[in-house]
C-alpha cells in the first residue's frame, strides 16, 4: 500500500533530523569552553603574600603567583584562587591554560595610582590610543597571545575604581588613553563568566584579535554618567558568544568594532560570527552598537532576546566617510524596549578620525541588516536611519515591529533602501516595499545547516523514499 506524504509530513520529519546529535546549529560556537574545567594545579593568592585589606598593594603577589603557575601550563594548566577580601592591585598579565577564580566575597580592586597601570603600545588596528595620540594604559587584567583562559568564580567582583580616571578625562589631564578593565589580545579560547564588573576606567571587557570567546552570566555596572564605560566590546574578533548578561553603563552595552579608518583597513581583521542573547540593560547610549570603528568589517551578527530600558537607543550602526570596511549580514530579533528615545538608529556621519591620513573617499558598505520582532513602550522615535549620499545603506529589512511612539514624526530616513512587513507606526517611504513575496531573498536571515556527513546523505535518501512511498 502506497502512502502519500504532505509537505507538513516532510517538515515534521526534517525537524526530527535537525534535532539529531549530528545536526549543527548556527549558534554551536556558543558551546565552547567550560568554566568548571578542573585544573590539576591550584594555589591561592595568599600563598604569595597578598593581603586582602583593600589597602595593601598586591600587584607583585599576582605577578609572582602567575609566574609560578606558568610552569604548569603544559601539565594541564593551573588555577589561581582569590578568596574573600579586598585585593588592591595594579595591572597584571594572565597566561595560557589558566583559571582565575574569585570567591563570592572576593573583590579585586584596581589601584587609583595611574603608575600602577603601565603604558603600552597602541593597537595596530587603531594606529594610536583611542582617546589621545600615542600609547595607552594597560588594562587591569591583561593577556596576549594566549590559549585557554578562564576568568570566573562564584559571582566575585572586579572593581576598576574608575572615578579617578573619569575625572582626569573630564578635566583633560590624561597623558595617555585610559585603560580597560579586562583586555585579551590575540587569544583563542576565552571564557569570562559568573562575575560582577564595576566602574571600569574605560571599556569594561575588550577581546581584541581573539577567537572562540564566551562571556556568560556577568553583571557589568558603572554610573550612567561615566564616560565611555562600554560593557563588552568584541573587536576584530570572531566566534564570540555573549549571553545572559545584565549591563548598566555610561556608554554602549555591547559595541562591536574592527579597527579605525586606514589602520583598521590595513590590519584587515573583521569581527564575525557573533551571537548575543539574553541581554538586559540600560545606558545613555545604545543597547547594541556596531562601530563606529568598523574599518576591518563586521558580519554574521545574530542577536536575540534583548531587553533595554531607560536608554538612548536600542540598536545603532555608526560609521563615517573614511571608515571603509563593511557591516553586513546582521540579524536582530525579539527585542523589547521601554523608555528608550530611539528604537533603531543608523548614522552615516559619526565619529572622529585617528589622524589626517584617512581617505575621505573610503566609504563603508552597509547591507543586509534585518531587525525582526520588536516591541516598545514610551519610545520617542521609531527610527532615525541616515545613510550617506552616494553610499546608500542597502537591503535594510524591518518586520513585526510594534512601537508605542510619542513623536509625531516617528521615522526619519535618508539614503536608505530596503523592505518591511508589519511595522507600526507606518514605516518611511524608502522601506515600504514588502518583504514577502518578492524580496525575502534580499533580506538576511541566519540559516541552520546540517553537518556535511554520511548521515546527511542517509537523511536525504530517506526523505526521497518517503516522498515516493
Amino acid at each position: 500500500m502506497r502512502r502519500s506524504f504532505t509537505l507538513v509530513d516532510v517538515l515534521l520529519l526534517l525537524a526530527l533530523f535537525i534535532d539529531a546529535p549530528w545536526a549543527i546549529r548556527g549558534n554551536s560556537h556558543c558551546q565552547w569552553g567550560n568554566p568548571a574545567v578542573i585544573r590539576p594545579h591550584s594555589v591561592a593568592i595568599t600563598e604569595f603574600g597578598a593581603v586582602g585589606d583593600g589597602v595593601t598593594l598586591n600587584t607583585k603577589a599576582f605577578q609572582n603567583a602567575i609566574f609560578y603557575l606558568n610552569s604548569f601550563a603544559d601539565k594541564g594548566g593551573a588555577k589561581l584562587f582569590v578568596p574573600a577580601g579586598q585585593w588592591l592591585t595594579g595591572s597584571f598579565d594572565l597566561i595560557s591554560h589558566l583559571t582565575l577564580w574569585l570567591d563570592k566575597d572576593a573583590i579585586i580592586l584596581g589601584s587609583t595610582n595611574s603608575d600602577d597601570w603601565p603604558v603600552i603600545d597602541s593597537l595596530p588596528s587603531y594606529g594610536r590610543g583611542r582617546e589621545l595620540p600615542g600609547r595607552r594604559h594597560k588594562s587591569l587584567i591583561y593577556g596576549r597571545n594566549l590559549t585557554d583562559v578562564i576568568i570566573t568564580g562564584d559571582n566575585g567582583t572586579i572593581d576598576g575604581q574608575g572615578s579617578i580616571w573619569w575625572n582626569w578625562f573630564r578635566n583633560e589631564t590624561l597623558d595617555y588613553t585610559r585603560p580597560h578593565l579586562v583586555e585579551l589580545m590575540n587569544t583563542t579560547g576565552v571564557v569570562i563568566s559568573n562575575l560582577t564588573f564595576l566602574n571600569s576606567p574605560f571599556w569594561t571587557i575588550h577581546p581584541v584579535y581573539c577567537s572562540q570567546v564566551i562571556v556568560q552570566n556577568v553583571t557589568i555596572l558603572a554610573p550612567l554618567d561615566s564616560p565611555n564605560t562600554d560593557g563588552i566590546d568584541p573587536d576584530s574578533s570572531d566566534d564570540v558568544c555573549i549571553e545572559d548578561c545584565y549591563i548598566s553603563t555610561g556608554d554602549d552595552i555591547i559595541a562591536i568594532k574592527s579597527g579605525w579608518d586606514e589602520y583598521g583597513t590595513s590590519y584587515a581583521r573583521p569581527s564575525k560570527n557573533i551571537t548575543i542573547r539574553g541581554l538586559v540593560g540600560q545606558t545613555t547610549s545604545a543597547g547594541i552598537a556596531i562601530g563606529s570603528e568598523m574599518s576591518g568589517g563586521v558580519s554574521e551578527v545574530h542577536a536575540e532576546n534583548l531587553t533595554f530600558y531607560n536608554s538612548t537607543t536600542g540598536i545603532r550602526i555608526k560609521t563615517a566617510p573614511g571608515r571603509g570596511g563593511y557591516v553586513r549580514n546582521i540579524y536582530i530579533s525579539n527585542m523589547s524596549l521601554t523608555d528608550v528615545k530611539t528604537a533603531i538608529r543608523f548614522t552615516g556621519q559619526y565619529g572622529d578620525h585617528p589622524d589626517e591620513s584617512y581617505d575621505p573617499k573610503a566609504l563603508p558598505l552597509i547591507e543586509r541588516i534585518t531587525i525582526d520582532d520588536v516591541t516598545g513602550q514610551n519610545v520617542k522615535y521609531a527610527g532615525l536611519l541616515e545613510g550617506l549620499e552616494g553610499d546608500t545603506f542597502l537591503d535594510i529589512c524591518l518586520s513585526n515591529i510594534n512601537l508605542s511612539v510619542t513623536s509625531k514624526s516617528p521615522w526619519n530616513c535618508s539614503y536608505i533602501q530596503g523592505y518591511s512587513e508589519a511595522v507600526s507606526p507606518e514605516i518611511c517611504e524608502p522601506l515600504r516595499e514588502t518583504i514577502i513575496p518578492d524580496h525575502y531573498s534580499g533580506c538576511y536571515y541566519p540559516s541552520h545547516h546540517l553537518q556535511s556527513s554520511s548521515n546527511e546523505t542517509e537523511v536525504l535518501d530517506c526523505l526521497g523514499k518517503f516522498m515516493v512511498a
